[in-house]
């Protein structure tokens, strides 16, 4: 192998190992600052060890390309192990040096990190500066070629302005409520739990977290049925208990969508008990045949039931963030087609707890972009993409 290149793998087997070390302090951290569970952060930092002990798999998404400089990115709340791995990973990989920030809710999962990075020069942490600040002396930086935000569809916009600072600007924006849908002959002890666990892990603090399901109509009694018996496994309560699914919803913002959704549904039945007691929320399980089409974070499911399969199709094709969608059964003619090219991820019956870190991450439309620099105009692009071959020229 080249000698350049098994020094950047080096380098991101020795943060592997830093991470793993301090995996009991990053589980406390998320806990205390966002109420993620002790069980889902710690999956969290295992992924991460895992992602950046591999990394080697992506060498070929780089060979004979070229870095771009110093890759820049805004963590969001939830799983900062994860983005430390996934773009802080792909952009060593590929020869860059990484510089980040934290949410300003997540003080002390900063500070660790933030030790954890420090004997790599390659690595920077700002952890001095809120995001607005930090994003602003990304643009008035000539070395930051590339700049990873998220947030609300004006947070895209107010950069989306300054994109001319940069030659690559990715934007993860609303992931709306990510619909699944069970056809007619959906293999229901697959798709159950799959819908439920993907629905409220972490609190539905994720913005992979399902927020509908779609589900025939014919099915609908027994699927409705496993659902309210595995719902029992959903439990509110202390983040440092190993059985809980969701701790206290510590961020306002997060909590004010989730009042916004219920609003919008008027008088909603909650099918399941639910909290709904400052920063003690949930779960909302919902039956609706209109559910809100609205942002949305937190521990939200409506379950929507449907005539036809052609109708799943046709209403979750009509999302306003098409960010995901999922699916158990058979899909009518066209729909993969369609889906493929409507949504940014697209799970045929898929079988996971946490989204694999090496699929296609990104979404189309509303709910994410990219603006890249070609022959000196932005070219703007949407759709699930791979870190590492992004982060190299070429």
């Amino acid at each position: 192998m080249d000698p350049e290149m098994d020094k950047r793998l080096q380098l991101l087997q020795q943060l592997a190992s830093r991470l793993a070390q301090r995996r009991a302090d990053l589980v406390a951290a998320a806990g205390e600052d966002t109420g993620a569970p002790s069980r889902i952060a710690g999956i969290e930092v295992d992924l991460a060890v895992e992602h950046l002990r591999t990394m080697e798999v992506e060498v070929p998404y780089i060979q004979g390309k070229s870095p771009y400089g110093t890759v820049a990115a805004i963590f969001p709340y939830d799983a900062a192990p994860v983005m430390l791995a996934r773009v802080g990973g792909a952009a060593i990989l590929g020869g860059n040096r990484f510089r980040f920030s934290f949410s300003s809710v997540t003080p002390l999962t900063a500070r660790v990190i933030s030790e954890v990075v420090a004997p790599f020069p390659e690595f920077e942490a700002v952890a001095s500066l809120d995001n607005r600040a930090f994003g602003e002396q990304c643009v008035r930086d000539p070395s930051v070629r590339v700049l990873f935000i998220s947030g609300g569809g004006e947070v895209g916009q107010v950069y989306a302005g300054q994109a001319q600072a940069f030659d690559k600007l990715f934007f993860a924006g609303p992931s709306g409520l990510p619909p699944a849908i069970l056809f007619k002959d959906a293999p229901l002890e697959k798709a159950v739990p799959f819908v439920i666990k993907r629905a409220f892990i972490n609190g539905g603090q994720y913005c992979t977290t399902l927020k509908r399901a779609y589900i025939h109509r014919e099915i609908f009694a027994a699927a409705k049925k496993l659902i309210l018996e595995q719902m029992q496994e959903i439990r509110v309560g202390n983040p440092q208990d190993p059985l809980t699914w969701i701790g206290p919803i510590k961020v306002a913002r997060t909590r004010a969508l989730l009042e916004r959704a219920l609003a919008a549904l008027g008088e909603p039945e909650f099918l399941v008990p639910c909290q709904r007691n400052g920063e003690w929320q949930g779960p909302f399980l919902v039956e609706t045949t209109e559910p809100p089409d609205v942002e949305l974070f937190g521990p939200f499911l409506a379950l929507v039931p449907v005539d036809s399969n052609e109708e799943a199709v046709t209403r979750v094709l009509a999302s306003r963030y098409p960010f995901l969608v999922s699916w158990f059964g058979t899909a009518p003619p066209g729909a993969k087609e369609a889906f493929v090219k409507t949504f940014g991820m697209v799970y045929d019956n898929p079988d996971f707890l946490f989204t694999p870190m090496r699929l296609p991450f990104g979404g189309r439309g509303a709910s994410g972009w990219i603006l890249e620099k070609t022959g000196g105009e932005l070219v703007k692009r949407d759709g699930a993409f791979i870190y590492s071959a992004e982060l190299v020229r070429g």
